[in-house]
Formats: structure tokens, sequence, C-alpha cells
């Protein structure tokens, strides 16, 4: 009967607790912790209710004070990144990027993207939403044994083609992205750019990664939940009143109903974090990236990056075909609990897709639980243990669950008490 049921399903979820959140090193570079604070606050009475459109123009009642936090959310948000105008009610990173080409570019038109080896996202392709739009992917060209973008190159080909759009930004980046020259090159020819920040938006609020509006960027599209430590949802920013006007317009009714109330409270108390902690935050990632790097290129590991230092970002990328590929060598590591995923890198072919030559490592969540970087050299050890030494991952998983009961808090958040705060604002933590 329906007991049994239940029994089963908190009985997976408390296994899935206790195995991701005390007894893993998580290393997939999409993912982050929010802090017990943004934890209280997210399960508020707002994830039952509606509120389509805009703060104070809703086709629903009884949004009078979630308009006023959207309005504050936003005004927040927007001011970590010295923009005018934040949309946060895009549901994903995807979303985002949906509606910012709806609202730069038209069916049949051309946007010049990076390819997918190169690190761009799936949304950016033609397989993505993207190429659902009816926009034509130009790829422009990178160089591939540093994951950078070969500028030259690709300023050539947007002053042949003349693109609508130029997208930049990706979900597998070592190095900053050449946003000031490309974006010139973009201007010239009446295209418009969006920078994806979805992975590196933390960094660029801890002022560690350069800041794509300064750069020249007409536009960045975000997720909230990567290297900024926020609840899962997506944010367009700008400081163009005309893109935020047709953004606003595109959002909802065009990819967004409701838009998870529940999200903007956390968000919020998730800036202020940031606001507060984000440069000590940010820093120590690029430290820990770093120093992880160069353990892992120590113990005889192919780190892409190596003439540049690595990474410059929370990103480690990993060349591990002499090592059975980059499917095997994930699979391996989960079963040491060691997260992470197979990753393709610019030489792979499509049919490379199930088992690529790549793994790619973030240190984000990491960093977020205290670790830092002579830790760094523990977590390159387990992984050596497994991929090179091909030792029993039963055993290196015995031996990670220990180190990992050293990183049991949430750092760089607010010192409070989260039971009486969640009391005192009825928050459904304690129902």
């Amino acid at each position: 009967m329906y007991e049994d049921e239940l029994r089963e399903i908190l009985d997976l979820i408390r296994k899935h607790n206790t195995w991701r959140r005390s007894e893993c090193i998580n290393l997939i570079a999409s993912e982050n912790v929010t802090s017990p604070l943004v934890d209280a606050v997210y399960l508020s009475d707002a994830m039952h209710r509606y509120a389509e459109g805009l703060p104070f123009k809703r086709f629903y009642q009884g949004t009078r004070y979630v308009d006023e936090l959207e309005v504050k959310v936003s005004s927040i948000f927007a001011g970590l990144f010295g923009a005018k105008y934040s949309d946060i009610r895009p549901v994903s990173g995807t979303i985002a990027n949906a509606t910012a080409f709806a609202c730069l570019a038209k069916y049949g038109d051309e946007a010049a993207v990076l390819p997918l080896p190169g690190g761009a996202h799936v949304s950016h392709s033609r397989y993505g939403i993207l190429g659902r739009l009816g926009i034509k992917p130009i790829e422009l060209p990178i160089i591939p044994e540093d994951m950078m973008v070969d500028v030259d190159g690709a300023v050539k080909i947007i002053r042949e083609r003349s693109p609508r759009m130029v997208v930049l930004g990706a979900s597998v980046v070592i190095f900053p992205h050449p946003v000031k020259e490309i974006s010139e090159a973009a201007h010239e020819v009446g295209a418009q750019m969006v920078y994806d920040a979805a992975h590196v938006l933390g960094l660029i609020a801890g002022r560690a990664y350069p800041n794509p509006l300064d750069d020249g960027a007409d536009a960045i599209t975000t997720s909230t939940h990567k290297t900024f430590p926020g609840p899962q949802g997506g944010a367009i920013i700008t400081n163009s009143g005309e893109i935020y006007e047709k953004v606003s317009k595109i959002v909802f009714p065009v990819f967004v109903s409701n838009h998870h109330l529940h999200r903007l409270a956390a968000l919020g108390v998730a800036s202020l974090e940031m606001k507060a902690f984000g440069k000590e935050y940010a820093s120590q990632i690029l430290r820990n990236s770093r120093r992880l790097a160069e353990e892992l290129h120590a113990r005889g590991f192919k780190v892409l990056g190596e003439k540049w230092g690595f990474t410059k970002t929370h990103q480690v990328l990993l060349d591990v075909r002499e090592d059975g590929g980059g499917a095997r060598c994930a699979e391996a590591l989960e079963k040491a609990n060691i997260i992470v995923n197979k990753n393709m890198l610019p030489w792979d072919a499509p049919s490379d897709i199930e088992n690529p030559s790549g793994i790619r490592i973030g240190v984000q969540e990491a960093t977020r639980i205290g670790m830092r970087e002579d830790d760094m050299a523990e977590v390159a050890d387990f992984i050596y243990r497994v991929v090179k030494r091909k030792e029993d991952p039963s055993e290196v998983r015995r031996r990670v669950i220990e180190f990992r009961r050293n990183f049991t808090k949430i750092h760089y958040t607010f010192d409070v008490n989260v039971m009486r705060i969640a009391e005192e604002i009825g928050s459904l933590i304690l129902c």
C-alpha cells in the first residue's frame, strides 16, 4: 500500500542527502550548495503562488509583498554587477538564453557562437534553443589545446559574415573570453553581444573574473547556482534600457508563466552573501582550482592550459584518453565518491560523445564547504589513486568519507541563528 511507497521515497532521498552532502567530494562544475539561511527563506509560502507578468502589473491578485520583493532583489542583484537592469524571472540559464536570443535576433538570422567541443552550452547551438528559434549558428574558431578563443580568426569571421548576434561565455571555460575585442568587431557590423555567464557569475560578482558589461557585452545571461551560490534559476542583466524593455515583454508570456516565487528571497539572500563575502570566496576558488590543477599535473595528468597556468576560473580540464576516456574515469571516480563529469574536448568527434576525451572539474562547492589549497592536494591524490593507479574505488571511498567529515559547514555566509530567523519569518522548515 501507500505506506511502503512513502517509506521507499523517503529512504531514497535520505540516502541521496547523506551520500551527496556528507560522503562525497562534489566536483561538478555546474553545481553548488546554498547556505542554511538561503534554505530557510527558500521554503516559504511563495512556492505555492503565481505572479504572471511584471511587479505591480500582475494577472493574479495576492502578490503585494512578492512585487516589492522582486523589485528589491532585482536591484540588489543588478548592483552586484554594476548594472542598471536585471530580470530575475527566467527559471533557468537556458530560459535566459532563449529570451535574449529571441530579443536580439529573429528567425533566419545568423549568430556567431563557439563550437560545442570548444565549450559552448548546447543552448547556443543548432541542437538547442538557438536552432529551435531558427537562428543559424556560425562557429567561431578556438585554440584547442588552451581552450581559448582565436581572437584574430573570430574577428575575421564576424567582419566577413556580419551576424545579427554574437554569443560568448561557455560551459567549459578555463580562461576569460576576449569580450572587448570580439564585442568591438560585433558592434562594427551592427551585431549585439550576449555573454552567457552561467558558470562564472560568482567570480564576476567577486571581482575575480572580468565583467563582460565593462568590456562591451550588451547583455549577460546566466543561471544563479554554479559559482554563484544561489537557488536554481536564471537571470538577464544589462545596461541597455531598450534590451531590458524587450526582455521584459518576452520572458512572460513567451518562456515563463509563473517564475517560481520562492526563488526570489533566496536569490536576494545569496546576493547579499556575495556582496559581503564574494571577493574572499571567489579569490579562494581561483587559488583552489590552480592548486588542484598543479597537483594533478604533478601526478602525471594531462591538464589543459599548462602554458597559461592551467586555469583562471573554477574549472580544471583533464585529457584522460590514455586513462580509458572521460566516461570510464568519471564512473570509476563515482564509485570512490568523487563526483565529476565526462566532457567533450575540441579534438573529439561526434562519435566520441559516449566516452569523450575529457573530465571537467569545478572547485566552487568544495570551496564553499571550507576546502583550501592544501586540501586540493588531498583531492588530487584521491583522483590519482583511482584513475592512474587503478586502486580499488571502494578503498578510496573509505578514505574520501573520512576526509569529508572535516567539511560539514557552509562558509561565506552570515553568522546568524537560522532556526530563530526561520521561526520569525514563518519558514516552512519548521512546519
